[in-house]
Formats: structure tokens, sequence, C-alpha cells
């Protein structure tokens, strides 16, 4: 488990050390931190991350890993140390009123907050916050923990291992399914969200090679499906593919099994129109309150993704398939877009990016935060996914800078596996000090850090909407080699592309972990466009207006 230390749990840490030989609490430089590798925790095993913080600023630092979980659909338990009960309500030393602040709705931070007042009933919160954060849309929970109560003795012990409960497809729903699909002419499948597990993406695999369906993978949920199969059709999310965004437009029925259909997967609302789109959707998610709250569905199904998977991989197909030839040509779009454009600079990121895939691991974990660089690896990388048994994509849906570099090293020290991150300078700086963190934890990570002197996405933006007026978006940079050299990682500058190739082999060989700082021309701002393009077609813009 994850967190940093404080004193108003100080009675819970006495238990880990008496428990350390079962419990490795890694201690974290700052809560945010320490949340994002709880939520990373959660992606990967399927069971709650957990976090421990102290009260008030703790909490609050915290709370940027528990809106990831959220919007992600992550299970995850934050644990926070509280003032005791006698001080409650006066506005004791950094006393928050979790309930206001986590406020578990459908707009929150958490599925649910709780505090522990009664020790007695602790084995009854804690299996609680397990099944909650597990069942239904996977997610946070918050368990507040007054200070008092923890020095209390108990004879309370521990419930049983809290397992998730599988909720099926009803058979009339399969059948509405199958006559839905045997009337398309160009249906296609959009899979992600949380609950995924290596044999319910082997189930849909087997699903869409049985319906010749072309599958696209929610934002940064882009190890769901095989990004090599053949019916493979990319990633519906930030910077979509002209074609493939075309092509979801063009169908006429979706299959969304697990996305909640958020703003960056469907285009603002647009590719997919909420709240009733012009293709016939089905909606399959394992949270039922999901179900007909954004989109009306013409049929939606509540169903885990195990479950429903395994359901519809047994759906007999017919022996023709009048969309066989359309669903190829999608997968053919996809490959189409893997070939770069050229851009300025003495960096050619799209080979970087393939040198990558050439030297690591096909179970190598890939994490990012969030910024323009990361466009990068969502639209060059080709993951293989949790149909090879392996989940190999940490990213935040939430947008949240900073979650690379805590993710990568959680990732590292839990599995072991190798891991990749990237970053920006922005990015990196938000939670840089994990170093720190990889190094006391024998957490090993190949950081790939792209230095461009700003905020790209914000500069992006300014560029649109008001060019030649940037305020705000550029950056003075620290030694990013020397900074991580301090901390004990390995670390390099490369200014042109010949120079990735042998310091990506050196850090797969070291045997810890490396920062690569890579210097890219700040004109290269997407995978597309560059800033001058951007401040062009601005201009033109306000021209034509004007």
């Amino acid at each position: 488990m994850f967190g940093v230390p404080g004193e108003s749990y100080l009675a819970v840490l006495d238990g880990f050390h008496a428990y350390k030989e079962h419990i490795t609490f890694i201690t974290n430089r700052q809560e945010g931190g320490a949340a994002f590798m709880a939520e990373a925790q959660g992606k990967l095993t399927g069971r709650p991350g957990i976090c421990f913080v102290t009260r008030g600023p703790g909490a609050t630092n915290a709370s940027i890993g528990v809106h990831t979980a959220f919007q992600d659909s992550t299970p995850m338990i934050l644990f926070v140390g509280d003032v005791g009960s006698d001080f409650r309500d006066r506005e004791a030393f950094q006393e928050v009123d979790y309930n206001s602040f986590f406020g578990p709705n459908t707009k929150g931070l958490a599925k649910r907050v709780e505090r522990v007042d009664d020790p007695q009933r602790l084995p009854e919160y804690v299996a609680r916050a397990f099944a909650m954060a597990m069942n239904g849309r996977p997610g946070p929970v918050v368990l507040v923990l007054p200070e008092d109560m923890l020095t209390q003795r108990v004879s309370a012990r521990p419930l049983p291992r809290v397992d998730p409960i599988e909720a099926w497809c009803s058979p009339g729903s399969l059948r509405q399914l199958r006559e839905m699909l045997l009337a398309a002419h160009r249906p296609l499948v959009i899979a992600g969200g949380g609950g995924w597990t290596p044999q319910a993406a082997q189930a849909l695999q087997r699903f869409a090679q049985a319906w010749k369906l072309p599958v696209g993978n929610a934002f940064r949920f882009q190890d769901t499906f095989d990004n090599h199969h053949p019916l493979y059709a990319g990633d519906v999310g930030i910077g979509i593919s002209p074609a493939l965004a075309r092509r979801i437009d063009e169908s006429d029925l979706i299959i969304a099994m697990g996305p909640r259909l958020g703003e960056m997967t469907t285009g603002g609302y647009v590719l997919v129109r909420a709240p009733k789109p012009k293709q016939k959707l089905v909606h399959i998610h394992g949270g039922a309150e999901e179900l007909n709250r954004v989109y009306q569905a013409d049929l939606a199904i509540h169903a885990t993704m195990n479950a429903a998977a395994r359901a519809l991989e047994v759906l007999s197909p017919p022996n023709e398939l009048p969309w066989e030839a359309w669903a190829l040509s999608a997968n053919a779009d996809y490959l189409a877009n893997l070939k770069p454009q050229p851009l300025p600079g003495l960096i050619d990121m799209p080979a970087i990016i393939e040198c990558i895939d050439r030297h690591l691991p096909s179970d190598a974990i890939y994490t990012n935060g969030a910024g323009n660089f990361a466009s990068w690896m969502h639209r060059f990388h080709r993951h293989h996914g949790m149909a090879k048994g392996h989940k190999t994509q940490l990213a935040p849906t939430s947008g949240a800078m900073g979650y690379g570099v805590p993710a990568g090293i959680g990732a590292s020290i839990m599995t072991g596996r190798t891991v990749l991150t990237i970053a920006g300078d922005g990015d990196f700086l938000m939670n840089g000090q994990e170093l720190a963190t990889a190094v006391q934890f024998g957490g090993k990570t190949i950081i790939v850090l792209l230095n461009n002197g700003m905020y790209g996405t914000i500069r992006m933006h300014q560029e649109r909407e008001y060019p030649h007026n940037e305020s705000g978006s550029g950056l003075r940079n620290p030694n990013f080699v020397a900074l991580a050299q301090a901390y004990g990682y390995a670390g390099v500058r490369i200014d042109r592309t010949e120079q990735f190739e042998p310091a990506l082999t050196a850090a797969l060989g070291h045997a810890g972990g490396t920062l690569i700082e890579v210097i890219l021309d700040p004109e290269v701002i997407t995978t597309r466009v560059t800033l001058a393009a951007i401040r062009d077609a601005a201009v033109q813009r306000q021209s034509a207006g004007a």
C-alpha cells in the first residue's frame, strides 16, 4: 500500500510494523503521488489500490488520485487519519468535512465516504469499502479514521476476503442484441472502461472474430483489444483518426462495451450524440446507474465485463456477414494512420516510438500523464494488451497531469515488469519527487521526458484562440538530467533521433531507473500539425470573422 505518514494514524503505522512480513507500506514524497500509485495498483490488479494519508492537507493532496480513480472507474480505497472525536466540529487543526469534500455522487470525487467511530465495526466498514470499490461501476471509497478510535483495543476479527459480484446479461437482452446485429450493415464495437480482465478481453476478441466486428478502444483504454488484431479499428479519443471518426459517424450500430461514453470518447458528445444517438446504441456497463444516465440506449445491458464478454462469445453468427469488408477496411485505415507526416526539428517522434516497440517486451507497461506529449504514444504505439494476458496501459482518462511518473514507479514496485513512462517537462515536474520513492523501494522505470519548454496543450489552445498572445504557458526548466541523477536515476539528454536507441538499450540494461530527456522543437506540438499551422489557421479565421 502507498501513502505519506502522518501523526493522525500513528497507530496504523505501528500495525504495519507489526505485520511488516505481510504488508509493504511504500512511503511516498507527496500524497498526490501516493494516490496515483494506488490508482495504478487498482488498474493493474482489478482490486482496490490502497492509500493512507493524514487529515486535511494529506487528504486534499490525495484528492487528485481519488478523482482520477472515479473518472477512470478504478477500484481504490483512501484511508484518512482524522482529528479525534473529542475535537470534531470545532475546526480543529487540519479538520475537514470529508463527506462534503469528497461528495459521493455522480459529480463528486468518491463513490462513498464513511467515518469509522466504533472500532469494533472496522471489519464491517473495511469489507464494505472493498465491495463498494469493486462492484457495479468500480471506483474510489474514502474511509475516515479518527485518531482516538485507532488506539482503542477491540476483539473484532477481520471478515473474509471480498470478491466482486458478477452481473450477467439476461437471455432476452442477448437475443435482442443478436437481432440488432443481424439487422445491421455497419456495426462497430467500442470497448473500454473499468472492470476488464485478461479473460474478458480474450472473450471479447473471440466474439469480434466470430462476428467480424471492427473494434475501437475507448480513450486511454487502448489495451482492451489487441492493437495488432486485423479487426482493430483504432483508439476512440483525443486526436481521433479522421477516418475512424467518419466510420463511427457512418455506423448504424454501436456496441459500447464498458465505457461510460464520456466527453473524450464521444468527441464532445458529437460522434455519438447525446442524449439519443443517430446510430443504434447497445450500451453494456457494470454499473446500472450509468445506463441511460447520459445516453438513451436502444438496448441497455447491465453486466460486468467478464460476464458480458463470455455471454457474447457464444452468440452464433450467420454464415455470411455483409459488413466483413467494411470491418477489414477499418483496420486498413488504422494502419494507414500509423504513417507519420514530416515535422520540423531533429527529433522524429514516430521513429522513437517504433524503436521503443522493437526493444521493449510485449508485457511492458506504458504510463503517461496528461499533455500534448502523450499523443505520440497514443497514436503510434501498438498495445498487445489484456488479450495477451497483461494490462499494459496506465493513463488517466481524467486528464490529470503528473500521473505517469508515480503510476510507473508503483507499477514497477508491484510487478517487476519493464515500465516505460512518457512525460512532458511540465507533467514531470508535478510528481518528479517520486523518483526518490523509486530508488528507496527498488522501482526501476525508464522515463522518456519530452522537453519543449512549455505547457504544450495549453499553448496549442492559446494559438488557436489567441494567436501570437502567449501567456502563462512558457516554462523555464531545471537541468532534468542532473535532477534525475540527484535522485539516484541515470540521466541522459538527446537532441537527435539517432541518439535515442543507444540511450534506450543502455537504460534497459541499467540496474536502476533512467531518465532520457528528449529536446523537442517547440513547433512540434501534435502528431498532425505544428504551432505555426494552428496559429495561421486562427489568424485566417479571425480575419474572415472581421
